[in-house]
């Protein structure tokens, strides 16, 4: 046998007795999660920001980081709906590199799931509890979407995973906004695929349950660019990317039609630094034309206390170790320049 069994995993019931969600900040995560969802179901005008790191490896710095953008949301808060991005899970292109804190709490350390799914947790809550902001994660393994389901406030599902059939059954039992990514090749056919089979009801096995789900009409388009067959990137937030998705919704007659840009990865070919041109860009068509004014409820960005990217074993506070990310006051010129355009 090739697979190796090291330790078992905590059932869910054990992960969520040990670490509680206290019971206050439920009904605050309640009153925050109606707030998105008028957003996605056009009963709230406001624009939504899922900003934050690519990925969470520490939690000070994270909480941290949480914290300064509390302080802007009350700033904008008649403009913007702010969704911090604690994301705990990182795919892989190649399988190489680090996953995340699911698999390492401690970046230098050797990997150990057994402490990370409870790391995930305790962060998660941390910062809830901290700062009154759901925050949004990447389902990007099914099963672990259950240790987080009564915290998050938004799930991504990214680019290698839109196409996954778990996936999309899993989203159609949430009951809080899924975007689903355009995959990596950018095929959008794909990523509506996806969209309708998760807004529709499924019966299936989930966590060893035969379970049967209502569909969730929450779940929206995230367009994040793509690569060609000659690993060239090709962004999709221009105009006429957006026009062309904005009409396939209309076409589609999907629930609750929305689009998320994301501003990073194949948008920017992950030059950090092009994000708030991008997201003048996007806005500047938002502006421009009724159904993308309608459609476009927000942008997702990648952003840190430190700009750029180090490798493991720097030790710079606040600095992503993933993917390169904007600083932070880069970040609040930005989303005072998004509250000031919406």
């Amino acid at each position: 046998m090739t697979m190796k069994f090291i330790q078992k995993i905590p059932a869910v019931d054990e992960i969520v007795k040990e670490i509680p969600l206290p019971g206050h900040i439920k009904v605050i995560k309640k009153a925050r999660d109606k707030e998105i969802r008028d957003i996605f179901e056009n009963k709230d005008k406001r624009f939504i920001l899922i900003i934050g790191p690519c990925s969470a490896d520490n939690e000070d710095s994270v909480c941290e980081y949480v914290g300064k953008l509390a302080e802007v949301q009350e700033k904008v808060k008649d403009k913007i709906l702010i969704i911090p991005r604690i994301y705990t899970n990182k795919p892989r292109t190649t399988g190489k590199g680090y996953k995340g804190m699911v698999h390492q709490p401690d970046p230098t350390k050797k990997p150990d799931l057994f402490e990370g799914v409870k790391a995930i947790r305790r962060m998660h809550i941390r910062a809830l509890s901290e700062f009154y902001m759901p925050a949004a994660d990447e389902m990007l393994y099914s099963d672990n979407y259950t240790y987080l389901a009564d915290i998050l406030g938004y799930i991504a599902v990214g680019a290698r995973s839109v196409e996954n059939q778990l996936h999309r059954l899993t989203a159609s039992g949430i009951d809080i906004p899924v975007g689903m990514k355009n995959p990596t090749g950018g095929d959008i056919s794909v990523m509506f695929n996806s969209i309708r089979a998760a807004q529709t009801g499924h019966m299936f096995i989930y966590n060893k349950w035969e379970v049967q789900t209502s569909g969730n009409p929450l779940t929206h388009a995230i367009l994040r660019g793509a690569v060609d067959s000659y690993g060239r990137n090709i962004p999709n937030y221009h105009y006429e990317d957006l026009i062309n998705v904005a009409k396939e919704y209309e076409e589609q007659e999907l629930a609750n039609a929305a689009i998320i840009v994301d501003t990073n990865h194949a948008n920017s070919m992950k030059i950090y630094s092009e994000q708030p041109r991008i997201a003048r860009e996007v806005l500047m068509s938002r502006e421009y034309d009724t159904l993308l004014h309608k459609m476009i409820k927000g942008l997702m960005v990648e952003s840190y206390l430190v700009e750029g990217h180090q490798d493991i074993g720097e030790n710079i506070y606040g600095k992503s170790i993933t993917d390169a990310c904007l600083g932070w006051e880069s970040t609040e010129r930005l989303i005072f320049k998004v509250a000031e355009s919406v």
